[in-house]
């Protein structure tokens, strides 16, 4: 089964209500950790953690409607608390997956090493990867949908934006597979560097590959400048940055999104039909990845 998971960072004296919360909202567990991520699985009656900064993640069922889930929390309490949505990795716990975690292969060209293995292809579009924290490692089937589309698009000398980059690896496999520069934009610092560091891994000049927090990219520069662009988050964030996402885009450019459960493709076909003609270019696990071109007028 697949998940969602909602992240929240907050003080100690939040923990309580917060993850009242999340239980009332449908969340199926809550875990509690610190900043060194060493989670208290069963803390006394009421104790309350000692860490002076907690994180909260809340579990979901991946289908679940999540601007539902947080029209539950009082908005001057999420804003407190740098709330992050994200799908859940089939091994998301914490280096646990690097026990099994093999290169694999996405369409004709494209392998995905972990860094610490020799790829199997010395001669084949090798991506060295070490996500860290962030979400990106190719074993999730939205992750693994893009990279066999990129691997089948011609990217020679064009330009890319990630939006939600995670650890990177859709904006890199592009820069490996011929694009020229990516933009990357995430919410989570975390994320940021985690996609530095594996750009930095496989030979790729920073100046080839700028990171943003959403906003503090030059949005004027970015205007209609990308030959494609790739947003692989969820279903609520992907209606929400539609007018984002199109701004990025040129005429005639390719927009690939995905994060979407195959049932959530026919009305995120419908919202963005108006301007731009969306068709599911692949189905993976229950998940779909959309692609279309941007019609030049």
């Amino acid at each position: 089964m697949s998940w969602i998971q909602l992240r929240l960072d907050t003080h100690p004296e939040q923990v309580a209500q917060l993850e009242e919360l999340m239980l009332a909202s449908g969340s199926v567990a809550v875990t509690l950790e610190d900043n060194a991520d060493q989670p208290v699985l069963e803390p006394a009656v009421g104790e309350t953690p000692l860490w002076g900064q907690t994180r909260l993640t809340g579990l979901y069922p991946a289908d679940t409607e999540m601007s539902a889930v947080l029209a539950h929390f009082p908005a001057h309490l999420l804003a407190q608390c740098n709330q992050r949505i994200e799908i859940l990795e089939d091994k998301d716990w914490e280096r646990e997956w690097m026990q099994h975690y093999q290169p694999m292969q996405f369409g004709k060209r494209l392998w995905v090493c972990p860094s610490w293995l020799e790829p199997p292809q010395p001669d084949a579009v090798n991506l060295l990867l070490d996500p860290g924290l962030a979400f990106g490692t190719g074993t999730h089937p939205t992750t693994a949908l893009c990279l066999s589309e990129l691997d089948g698009m011609s990217l020679q000398d064009q330009v890319v934006v990630d939006y939600g980059c995670g650890s990177g690896i859709l904006a890199v496999a592009a820069l490996k597979l011929g694009a020229a520069e990516a933009l990357g934009v995430d919410n989570d610092p975390q994320a940021l560097v985690a996609s530095r560091d594996n750009a930095g891994r496989n030979g790729v000049d920073p100046a080839q590959f700028p990171v943003a927090l959403p906003g503090q990219y030059d949005n004027a520069h970015w205007g209609q400048r990308a030959d494609t662009v790739i947003a692989n988050i969820l279903a609520g964030p992907l209606m929400e940055l539609s007018d984002t996402l199109l701004h990025c885009l040129k005429p005639g450019g390719t927009l690939l999104l995905s994060g979407l459960l195959d049932s959530q493709a026919p009305g995120m076909i419908e919202h963005y039909g108006s301007r731009l003609p969306l068709h599911v270019a692949g189905v993976l696990d229950g998940w779909v990845c959309l692609r279309g071109e941007l019609p030049i007028t």
